[in-house]
C-alpha cells in the first residue's frame, strides 16, 4: 500500500509482549508495550499533532498558511514540524533549554523554527521544571500574539486526548485481543492518559496516572522535590484540564533512577530503544504487577526514542 503522505503513516504502532521483562523479573502477569516510538516523529506526539491540526483546520481556527506556534519538550514540536511542514504552515517550537538537544536539531531538520528559553534561576541542566515550562508559556504567548497565528495548546486543546480516545486506546485493546486489564502512564499534557482511559475504562480497564516521586502533584501530595531527569513530563501540575473527570484507579511514583534502569531494561532485555518517559511507564508496571495487578496484563506506551537522549545521562 502506497500512502499519500507521512501524516498516514501516524498510527497503527506495534503492541509487543515483554515477556521477557517479566521472566527475568519474575513477574506474575504480563506487560504489553505499544511502540510509538516507531511513529515518523520517533514519539506518541505525533498522534496529537496530527489531530490537533486536522480538527483546527476542520473547524477554521487554523486558516491555510497560517503560522503554528507551540510550546514543547521536542516531541510535540517534531509532530508538529512534520504535520504543519506536509500541510503548508509554518511552525514555532517553543522549548527550554533543559531538553536535550537532540530534540531542536530534529526539529529544525524538519523545517520548524525553534526558540530556545533559558531556565528559571535555580533549574538543573536536563531537567525541566515547571518553573521552566511557565517561562516557555509566556514566550509561546507572545511569539503567538506577535505572528497573529494558532497555538496548538496541547495542554487544553481536545484533539490531543480525542487522537489515544480514537486510536491508541482501541489499537491496544484489539491488538491485544479484549486481554488487558490494567493501563497506566507518564503524565505530561495528560492528553494520552485521559484518551486512553476514556476508552479503555468502559470496558473494565483499571487506569493509572505516573508521576514522579515528590512532584506528585495530581495524586494532590505537596510537591517536595519537583526537580527529576524524566523529560516531556511530570511538571508537578495539579490540574491539567484533560484529566479533569478521568477515572483514575490509582497514582503511581516512579524514581528517576528507576525510570532510568526501565529504559536500560526495555533496550537490553527486549531490544526496544525508548526514552525516559518509557523506562518510567514500564518502572510502574512492574510495581503494579507487584502489587494491586498481580497476575494481570498491564499495557503501557513506548513514549519516544531514546535516540533523543543520546547528549543525556540516560545511555552512560
Amino acid at each position: 500500500m502506497i500512502l499519500p503522505s507521512v501524516i498516514d503513516a501516524i498510527g497503527g504502532t506495534p503492541l509487543v509482549d515483554l515477556s521477557r521483562v517479566c521472566q527475568h523479573l519474575d513477574l506474575e502477569g504480563r506487560i504489553l508495550a505499544k511502540l510509538d516510538y516507531l511513529l515518523p516523529g520517533f514519539s506518541k506526539k505525533d498522534r496529537a499533532a496530527k489531530s490537533i491540526i486536522e480538527l483546527a483546520r476542520a473547524d477554521g481556527t487554523l486558516a491555510s498558511g497560517q503560522t503554528v506556534v507551540e510550546l514543547t519538550s521536542g516531541n510535540m514540536g517534531t509532530g508538529l514540524a512534520i504535520v504543519c511542514g506536509i500541510l503548508g504552515h509554518p511552525f514555532v517550537a517553543v522549548m527550554s533549554a533543559g531538553n536535550s538537544v537532540e530534540r531542536a536539531r530534529m526539529m529544525r531538520a524538519l523545517g520548524a523554527e525553534v526558540v530556545i528559553v533559558p531556565q528559571a534561576e535555580g533549574s538543573k541542566p536536563g531537567e525541566v521544571s515547571g518553573a521552566d515550562l511557565a517561562l516557555v508559556d509566556d514566550a509561546a504567548q507572545r511569539i503567538t500574539f506577535e505572528r497573529k497565528a494558532f497555538r496548538a495548546d496541547q495542554f487544553g486543546h481536545s484533539g490531543n486526548p480525542k487522537a489515544h480516545a480514537t486510536g491508541t486506546g482501541p489499537e491496544i485493546w484489539d491488538q491485544s485481543g479484549g486481554s488487558v486489564t490494567a493501563f497506566c502512564d507518564f503524565a505530561g499534557s495528560g492528553g494520552t492518559l485521559a484518551g486512553a482511559a476514556e476508552y479503555l475504562t468502559t470496558l473494565g480497564v483499571r487506569c493509572y496516572a505516573v508521576e514522579p516521586e515528590g512532584a506528585r502533584a495530581l495524586a494532590g501530595e505537596t510537591v517536595s522535590n519537583p526537580g527529576h531527569p524524566i523529560q516531556g513530563g511530570g511538571y508537578a501540575m495539579g490540574d491539567l484540564v484533560h484529566l479533569n473527570g478521568t477515572p483514575l484507579a490509582g497514582h503511581l511514583a516512579v524514581s528517576g533512577d528507576a525510570a532510568r534502569e526501565g529504559a536500560r531494561l526495555l533496550a537490553r532485555t527486549e531490544g526496544i530503544f525508548a526514552g525516559f518517559s518509557a523506562g518510567a511507564n514500564l518502572a510502574a508496571a512492574i510495581d503494579l504487577l507487584r502489587g494491586p495487578e498481580k497476575g494481570g496484563c498491564v499495557a503501557i506506551v513506548m513514549c519516544d526514542s531514546g535516540l533523543k537522549y543520546l547528549s543525556t545521562d540516560l545511555w552512560e
